[in-house]
């Protein structure tokens, strides 16, 4: 009788365990599993992260009903962001377009580790480049005059140094054609009122404080423009970047509008992510700007006529059909291979 109780027992302890496993897997959502995402970002203290706990917020909220939860993780930023895409650690990530654009071909900081699996969702808000000159080094207003000066081109490592010497190459010019410092922003801006340098490259959404301090300095400066034959250059070497004009007035004195170029802070997701979750994502997003707008300034740019500006890796197919409905134009290189 003891024995038969045992094994009863034992049955009935297996049989607990694989409902509670089955339970588990399905996630506890009616008729269909629960989906739980992770969006990776960078340091709590940029934009990356505020932007996008607010995006992981508003999916979990409107799509609760869908089953769908959204969680926001801080990272080391873009390029561990690509990582940890890859390692499948989380199916979404906020990132630079340069570095995008470097895992998407395998080169650059990803040489030989080209990342096939991945895909776009939308441009969020825009690195716009400003290329101060003090203006008495300023010969034609145009990206060229940097030759020949002593400027900074950012932070050793940083990601300003790393955009700022695609562009010099794209440009077919090197740091042998400047007389590089390696300066952030506050320090650069200091350098150039000081006359020891004659100009900084300072990328950021505008207005840049370190930009704005220096228009407002008793020293004259000027931000450089770009023409289209110049993106187009810079575009061969990665292409990522896009015309943005700095409207007349952002600046202190500044009375018309720049000319320059911008590379965006893109939405990435994994190529294994599930298409209808990354079209209610998509929709979900463009369909509550005014919430995204309440989370961060930066969320302000996020804009349906601007989603697809200097996307550097093919749409997945959920936001491939999102935009399609909207009746967009999706250029060639943007259709995701997996519906060629």
């Amino acid at each position: 009788m003891k024995l038969w109780r045992s094994k009863t027992l034992g049955l009935l302890v297996i049989l607990i365990l694989t409902v509670s496993l089955v339970g588990c897997s399905s996630g506890g959502g009616e008729g269909s599993g629960r989906k739980f995402l992770t969006i990776s970002t960078a340091s709590t203290g940029g934009t990356y992260y505020p932007v996008g706990v607010g995006m992981a917020t508003l999916w979990t909220e409107k799509l609760a009903g869908e089953g769908i939860k959204v969680s926001a993780q801080s990272s080391a930023g873009s390029v561990e962001n690509v990582d940890i895409l890859r390692k499948g650690e989380a199916e979404l990530a906020i990132m630079q377009g340069l570095i995008g654009a470097m895992a998407w071909k395998g080169k650059g900081v990803f040489e030989g580790k080209k990342y096939e699996g991945l895909r776009s969702i939308s441009m969020l808000w825009p690195n716009v480049e400003h290329f101060v000159l003090a203006e008495e080094t300023v010969k034609t207003g145009n990206i060229m005059d940097i030759k020949g000066i002593r400027m900074s081109v950012g932070p050793s490592g940083s990601g300003t140094e790393r955009s700022t010497l695609t562009i010099l190459e794209g440009l077919g010019l090197s740091t042998g054609d400047i007389t590089p410092e390696y300066l952030g922003y506050t320090e650069a801006a200091t350098a150039m009122k000081d006359g020891r340098i004659q100009g900084a490259s300072m990328p950021a959404g505008p207005p840049v404080a370190a930009v704005a301090d220096l228009f407002a300095s008793p020293i004259d400066v000027q931000v450089l423009e770009f023409t289209e034959e110049n993106l187009k250059g810079i575009n061969s070497v990665f292409d990522t970047w896009y015309m943005y004009e700095i409207p007349a007035g952002t600046y202190s004195g500044q009375d018309k509008p720049i000319q320059t170029i911008a590379q965006p802070n893109w939405l990435a997701v994994s190529d294994t992510t599930d298409e209808e979750v990354v079209y209610k994502l998509t929709k979900t997003l463009f369909e509550n700007l005014d919430y995204m707008y309440g989370v961060h300034d930066s969320a302000k740019n996020i804009k349906l006529e601007t989603a697809l500006s200097g996307l550097p890796a093919p749409l997945h197919p959920g936001a491939y059909k999102y935009y399609k409905e909207q009746g967009m134009e999706i250029p060639e290189k943007l259709i995701p291979p997996e519906l060629k």
